[in-house]
């Protein structure tokens, strides 16, 4: 399972996500998309976690949990539907992994 993590401060780092998560169990992975033509973070990430019962503690602690002067969102992240459209938008939407 992966974990979306919203409404996040541009100032937050792969590195304070793993500790804040790490609160909960060991973390596989951390991932910042960035907007392609300005680098710039695009407020939201997805978190791994080794075992489904630690992501769930995450979830429930801190959705809605502020961090960083904002108002987390932290929910499982649901899987990218695949299309047959051709070409347009591309890039990963929120929420979706």
């Amino acid at each position: 399972m992966t974990i979306y993590v919203g409404n996040l401060s541009y100032r937050a780092t792969e590195e304070d996500l793993t500790a804040v998560f790490a609160e909960y169990g060991a973390v596989k992975r951390v991932v910042l998309p960035t907007d392609r033509e300005t680098g710039r973070m695009r407020g939201f990430a997805f978190v791994d976690m080794n075992e489904d019962a630690q992501e769930d503690a995450a979830i429930t602690e801190l959705d809605g949990a502020e961090w960083m002067g904002r108002q987390l969102r932290v929910n499982k992240a649901k899987p990218r539907e695949e299309t047959n459209r051709r070409g347009g938008g591309g890039g990963m939407r929120r929420n979706e992994y």
